[in-house]
This record gives C-alpha cells, sequence and structure tokens, in this order.
C-alpha cells in the first residue's frame, strides 16, 4: 500500500490546509460541552459551506464526490489545527443514505451535514447496552403510524438533537436480531420526554429517552421492516472508525499538545519513554485505519474488523490521558482542567462504542471464524 500522497492528494491537502488557516478560529474550544457547543456548530455551518464535510459522499445528497483517503486527510489536517470539535455525522447519515428513500435523503442528510439538524442514535437501552439484540422498545402499526414505547439510555448528544435514530422492536415472534426496525424519530413529538445525564466531568453529553406511546409515521421507517439489525451493524462500523468519527484527529492534536506541555522536560528519559509509546500507539491506529480506508477505496464497506479500530482507540485514548495526568500533575492535570476531563471521559472508552470484551468476541467469531463458547 502507496501510504504517500498522489499529486491530487496533495493538491487535496494543500487547499485544505489554506483554508483551515483562514478558518479556524484562533482561541481555543472552552472545555466544557455546554460551553463550547455553539462554536462546533458554527465550525460545522462553515465546513459545510466550504464543501469539507461528507467527502465521500454525492453531491446530490450534500456530499463531495471525493473518495474515503480525502476523509482521511481531513481528519489528519483537523488534528494539527486548533479547530473545534467537529459535530459525528458520518455514522448516523450513512444509514440514510444506504437505506433511504429519495425523500428521506433528500430531506434529512443536507440539514444533518450542514449542523442545522443535530441527530442522535437510540441503541442503548437499561439492559440492552451491548447486547443490543435484547432491546425491550416496542413500535406497534396503529394505521399510518407506529406507536413507540420504550427507554433508550446513553444516548450521545441526545440532549442537543433534533431528531434520533431510534431502534424498536417490531416483530416479537421473529428471532430477536430479525425482528428489529429502524425509525426516523422527532424528539418533539408529544410522549418522547429527554432527560440528561450528567457525567462524571459536568458535561451533559449523554441522555436518556423516554417514549410513552409515540406515534411516529410509518413512512419514517428507514429500509424494509425487520431492517434494523443490518442498519444499526452499518453504524457501528462507521461509529468505530477512528477517521469516520474525527477521534484520530482529536488524538493527534491532544497529543500535540502534550509534547508542548513537556517541551521543558524533553531531555527527561521517563518523558522521552511515555511520550514514545503514546507515538508509537497513535501511528498504529493511523496506519490501521489507512488499511481500513484502502479496502474502502477498492468500494468495500467496513465490517466487523472495525472492532480492531475500537480496541485501538480505545487503547490510544486511555493511555495519552493516563499519561498526561501523570506527567503534568504539577500543572494542569488538577480535577476541572482540561486534561484531567479528557482522563475522565477517556476511561469510558473500554464502554461506549460496544465494550471491548464484545468487540474482541467479534473479532473471534467473525474474523477469526472461532466457534462461540458453549453456554453453560
Amino acid at each position: 500500500m502507496d501510504l504517500l500522497d498522489s499529486p491530487a492528494e496533495a493538491d487535496f491537502r494543500a487547499r485544505l490546509r489554506a483554508w483551515l488557516r483562514d478558518n479556524v478560529p484562533a482561541e481555543p474550544e472552552p472545555a466544557a460541552l455546554a460551553d463550547r457547543w455553539p462554536g462546533m456548530r458554527a465550525f460545522q455551518k462553515k465546513m459545510y459551506e466550504g464543501g469539507w464535510v461528507a467527502l465521500s459522499w454525492p453531491k446530490e445528497y450534500g456530499g463531495q464526490g471525493l473518495g474515503p483517503m480525502e476523509e482521511a486527510i481531513l481528519s489528519e489536517e483537523l488534528g494539527r489545527t486548533n479547530a473545534p470539535t467537529t459535530i459525528p455525522v458520518s455514522h448516523l447519515g450513512r444509514p440514510i443514505l444506504s437505506h433511504g428513500t429519495e425523500e428521506q435523503r433528500r430531506r434529512y442528510l443536507p440539514p444533518l451535514l450542514s449542523g442545522d439538524e443535530i441527530w442522535c442514535q437510540g441503541f442503548s437501552e437499561p439492559g440492552a447496552g451491548s447486547d443490543l439484540a435484547s432491546l425491550r422498545t416496542k413500535a406497534v402499526r396503529d394505521g399510518d403510524d407506529y406507536v413507540i414505547t420504550g427507554h433508550k439510555t446513553w444516548t450521545s448528544l441526545g440532549a442537543y438533537a433534533d431528531y434520533c435514530l431510534l431502534l424498536a422492536r417490531t416483530d416479537d415472534a421473529a428471532p430477536r436480531h430479525r425482528g428489529i426496525s429502524a425509525f426516523i424519530l422527532p424528539l418533539d413529538l408529544p410522549g418522547v420526554e429527554v432527560r440528561p445525564i450528567v457525567l462524571a466531568n459536568g458535561d451533559e453529553e449523554f441522555a436518556e429517552i423516554h417514549l410513552d406511546g409515540a406515534r411516529v409515521p410509518a413512512a419514517n421507517m428507514l429500509g424494509a421492516p425487520t431492517d434494523g439489525w443490518k442498519i444499526a451493524m452499518e453504524v457501528v462500523s462507521y461509529e468505530r472508525g477512528a477517521v469516520d468519527i474525527g477521534y484520530q484527529a482529536k488524538f493527534e492534536h491532544a497529543f500535540a499538545e502534550l509534547v508542548t506541555e513537556l517541551a521543558d522536560r524533553r531531555d527527561d528519559p521517563a518523558v522521552l519513554r511515555r511520550i514514545g509509546r503514546i507515538a508509537a500507539n497513535l501511528e498504529v491506529l493511523r496506519m490501521h485505519s489507512l488499511r481500513s480506508l484502502s479496502a474502502r477505496v477498492a468500494g468495500g464497506a467496513p465490517g466487523p474488523e472495525s472492532s480492531i479500530d475500537k480496541l485501538l482507540m480505545t487503547e490510544v485514548e486511555q493511555h495519552l490521558m493516563g499519561a498526561s495526568l501523570e506527567l503534568l500533575r504539577d500543572r494542569r492535570a488538577h480535577p476541572r482542567s482540561e486534561w484531567f476531563d479528557r482522563y475522565l471521559y477517556g476511561r469510558a472508552g473500554s464502554i461506549y462504542g460496544g465494550s471491548a470484551q464484545i468487540q474482541k468476541n467479534i473479532l473471534a467469531q467473525r474474523v477469526l471464524g472461532l466457534p462461540r463458547e458453549p453456554q453453560a
């Protein structure tokens, strides 16, 4: 695999760098999500209007008609700037792009990409997090509507969202993986209540969604009835990609900050060892992301091997943030500092997006072909 930019990719990178120089705010974004949210939305809209969002998507739905390599370059270059955190849109828009009707694509995708409408992902439930197939939220057909009752939790950006990509069981008689459907749920409907969850760092990044007889038009079903599991697997495959959700850029930017903070200790062997290990882990993540992208350039889509990305992302994040607390303990790594907030968030990496145990099971069974462990 050739890891050097082609002439066209080099030109794209140069144009992107010039645009970022002119458009990235000079001041760093605030640490608290509530304080940085307006800037995140404003920068998302600016990137969309500049043609830097959904680079590999068709132009008719708000994309640029380019490829995965341009998306990787975008992620790398964002990581080298002081750009506001980007709003994760790709993994939620992909199923609309691939399973939505033409009307759904044209209605929902452009405002999702621009940040004019915010989306969240209604998958996890109490008792149905990593074991998603055991979800109990139900959708019952009633004329032209589905009546939905249930409870979702750990919904990322739920407190800020306008729409939710919701999974609900529509067929109790079918095997549990096949009786699930996906819906486009407006969060302002009667019978929908969103309750923010305050995290250890004080952010309200997650929320619970309570559904008490919410009526959703049947036209808001995404894909065919019982396509929900297939759609869910597509979402999480993109969600676990470091490039797709901008995690690679976030880690590279944080690492650059850490190296700058420790510039006066560059002769300390203990510091150099920790920095070297982080740099090696970041490079492994970057190279594996490029390997995954090369398959997509050839026309593929992410599959179960994306669980490797998720495990690598978790290792990089937790080691990077843990090292920051140790190496900066006499400076900024105190409670309520930005580094401490990042550390607290990184501890959840072993759980969100599918726990580490689930990722290893996926790799064992679906990539390596190993048998399931016999049930007691």
